[in-house]
């Protein structure tokens, strides 16, 4: 037996620690290199932590909710324990002949509809279920429609994430520490416009994305910051604080909340 740790990943200086968020294998599970073990959320990202060889999964030290700090411990594989390969059985067809369709007249089909009943189960004596067949049948109890209460007003408490905690608390912050504005100003595109379809399919070719809008966006917002320097400011107290650096946050809306990746000047 060859016991290897598995180990939380390395976070960044600015992130205490992270959240185990749910385990995607059980102790006595089978694990492949590369495949997904657990998330772990940070305060800024949902970090994978994936298996580094294949194996069995024999301890889990880190349950689901736990913190944990940068290159904790938090589970064992046994990398001896190497599963072989599933067999695959190949099916074998099976015959199966279909009963003789049974023969109703429309009255027994009524009689059928109104009470539920499949009249191909119907007990009966020759090719045809007769209506002295369908009499013989239990009526099937009503269905109670379950009444709904008025004053019925549901609810479901969740947990917030460590990561919509942070989301909330920075939007919050975001209305007192600055000021909130909205401008409108129509501008001519289609330069930019020709730009993006002649160079989009190569920029995609070559970085393994597509070309949007906002690259352009980010560009100009720039050439803003470097012309004003008043706008790339911030008060402190009776100061004005003038940045000599351009440092610009994106807002992105992913599945688990609204995050900002900052792209910071070199």
């Amino acid at each position: 037996m060859y016991i290897e740790e598995i180990k939380a990943p390395v976070l960044p200086e600015s992130v205490a620690d992270a959240t185990l968020l749910n385990w995607h294998k059980h102790p006595g599970d089978a694990v492949q290199e590369g495949e997904k073990l657990v998330d772990l959320e940070t305060d800024k990202v949902i970090l994978e932590v994936v298996a580094p060889h294949a194996g069995t999964l024999i301890k889990i030290i880190k349950a689901d909710g736990e913190n944990v700090l940068s290159s904790e411990v938090i589970a064992q594989i046994d990398t001896s324990a190497v599963t072989p390969a599933p067999t695959v059985v190949e099916p074998v067809a099976v015959e199966t002949v279909a009963p003789p369709p049974v023969k109703t007249s429309p009255a027994v089909r009524k009689m059928a509809a109104e009470q539920s009943i499949d009249p191909s189960i119907v007990p009966h004596h020759g090719e045809r279920v007769t209506k002295a067949d369908m009499l013989q049948q239990p009526k099937s109890p009503p269905i109670l429609e379950r009444e709904e209460s008025k004053n019925e007003r549901p609810e479901e408490r969740v947990p917030m994430t460590r990561l919509r905690k942070r989301v909330a608390e920075r939007l919050v912050n975001a209305q007192h520490e600055h000021a909130i504005l909205t401008t409108f100003n129509e501008i001519n595109m289609k330069a930019v416009i020709d730009l993006r379809n002649k160079y989009k399919a190569q920029f995609e070719k070559k970085h393994g994305v597509k070309l949007g809008f906002m690259s352009f966006f980010t560009k100009a917002a720039l050439g803003a910051l470097q012309k004003f320097p008043v706008i790339n400011a911030s008060s402190e107290g009776d100061d004005i604080i003038y940045h000599g650096y351009y440092d610009i946050g994106i807002a992105v809306s992913t599945a688990h909340g609204l995050v900002v990746p900052i792209l910071r000047e070199d």
